[in-house]
């Protein structure tokens, strides 16, 4: 698998992760295509962009053109919360309704279940810093591409984003990402933005998770666009399974989102679907 890696100059944690990957090997200078340099390292391409990523719409076709084969791209990120707590996480991108923040409106980016649901193993795996909050973010923000896409990130203010420590563990993770490419993929639907739920369904069992949509982008919702967020979570993602984060929902919104998940022919599973990750 090719994987780009990219990393903004101005997004610190980004910079920090590319130093440790740096550091790693022996890379190989590509040069640049006049805005962007490569880099390359096995089948790993470090793509730096000198703006934010999440502006920087089709980035993996600036790579393309480039001559860089893309099967999928990680990007490296600071994560921001109003919480300001310390948190490493990973999460698939794109924009169930306005695209405030990049990307189009209306319009999901595929995911990386497989490689992101690993990488979220490994975050937990790997930890050392207690105060860390680690876990999914559901589907959120920009840029639109092409090529399977998911972002890893250290949060959530200043002080972490500072924290060349908490870049190494993500850095070490991407570096030995292996993916558990047999286990079944789901759309999760339900919950708040951090996913507690699904992040303890992908710890615990052999499933991997591509996009989430919570609970706040189905408020206020009629049945047409709750079903077309679902629509476009499952045929992006590659699946017909759903997870539905049922007690995250009174029991007539449950059957509602339930009954709209199989109307357009998905299947809703829980916990006592999945086969459980062995311990040993």
């Amino acid at each position: 698998m090719s994987r780009l890696l990219v990393c903004s100059e101005i997004d610190l944690p980004s910079v920090n992760m590319k130093d440790w990957l740096m550091g790693f090997h022996d890379w190989d200078d590509m040069g640049d295509d006049g805005t962007n340099t490569y880099c390359s390292y096995g089948d790993n391409v470090m793509m730096t962009i000198p703006d934010m990523h999440i502006r920087h719409e089709d980035l993996d076709k600036e790579a393309e053109r480039f001559g860089v084969k893309v099967d999928e791209v990680i990007v490296m990120s600071k994560h921001s919360a109003k919480s300001g707590r310390a948190a490493l996480t990973v999460h698939p991108i794109g924009n169930y309704h306005e695209n405030e923040f990049g990307g189009r409106a209306e319009c999901l980016v595929k995911p990386s279940p497989a490689s992101m649901t690993a990488a979220l193993r490994a975050i937990v795996k790997s930890n050392d810093m207690p105060e860390n909050q680690l876990c999914f973010e559901v589907t959120h923000h920009g840029p639109y591409l092409e090529k399977p896409t998911f972002y890893i990130e250290v949060g959530s203010e200043q002080t972490h984003w500072e924290n060349k420590h908490a870049a190494e563990i993500l850095a070490h993770i991407i570096d030995d990402l292996e993916p558990d490419t047999g286990y079944p993929t789901l759309v999760g639907v339900g919950g708040g933005h951090y996913a507690p739920r699904f992040t303890e369904v992908a710890l615990k069992f052999k499933a991997n998770f591509g996009h989430m949509l919570p609970v706040y982008q189905m408020e206020q919702r009629d049945d047409e666009d709750i079903v077309r967020m679902i629509k476009s979570a499952c045929e992006s993602t590659g699946t017909k399974t759903v997870y539905v984060h049922r007690k995250s929902m009174k029991k007539p919104e449950e059957r509602r989102i339930t009954a709209l998940i199989e109307s357009i022919g998905m299947e809703p599973v829980s916990s006592k679907d999945l086969e459980p990750i062995s311990e040993n």
